[in-house]
């Protein structure tokens, strides 16, 4: 299904922060439920699509070769603060996705980034939410300071959005 924007939620729901990206999707999700008018059309706009990417994997090549832009949301290790959110677009988002490891799914999406490079089917205007975890101990909700960068990072996403599309 080819689209403009994909959106991807990434992470595991049992472990705690690691979840946040998939919290994220369902924060958008709702959001799109609740869109009434042209105020919303970010929201409403079918060229977007919001996917709940869980742990990731390489089934997800097509989804990405069909997308002219890609945004990841995902708990990531940048050295900030539990909760800060944090931005990275294009080559700023490979050097973070290259960097240290959090937890075994972004070795996965950095290996389903090599796979679309080599593929040539990695969209060019891609960009990373990145949220900093505190905790990806078993858990089923985020930390208090990651639950409260929910709505940040649901904002940011719409902001790129915005921007890309218009």
């Amino acid at each position: 299904m080819e689209c403009t924007v994909l959106v991807l939620g990434i992470g595991n729901t049992l472990l705690s922060d690691d979840g946040v990206g998939v919290h994220v999707i369902r924060a958008l999700e709702e959001r799109r439920g609740e869109a009434t008018g042209p105020e919303n059309s970010l929201e409403t706009n079918e060229n977007v699509r919001l996917r709940d990417a869980g742990t990731v994997g390489l089934a997800l090549l097509p989804e990405i070769a069909a997308a002219e832009s890609l945004i990841v949301v995902d708990a990531t290790n940048f050295g900030g603060e539990p909760g800060d959110v944090q931005l990275f677009e294009a080559e700023n988002m490979d050097m973070v996705l290259g960097a240290s490891r959090l937890t075994p799914h972004e070795i996965s999406l950095s290996d389903l980034f090599s796979a679309a490079r080599l593929s040539q089917s990695l969209p060019m205007r891609r960009a990373l939410v990145a949220i900093q975890p505190a905790d990806t101990a078993l858990g089923l909700d985020p930390t208090e300071h990651v639950a409260a960068a929910i709505p940040i990072a649901r904002n940011a996403v719409s902001e790129i959005i915005e921007r890309w599309l218009t």
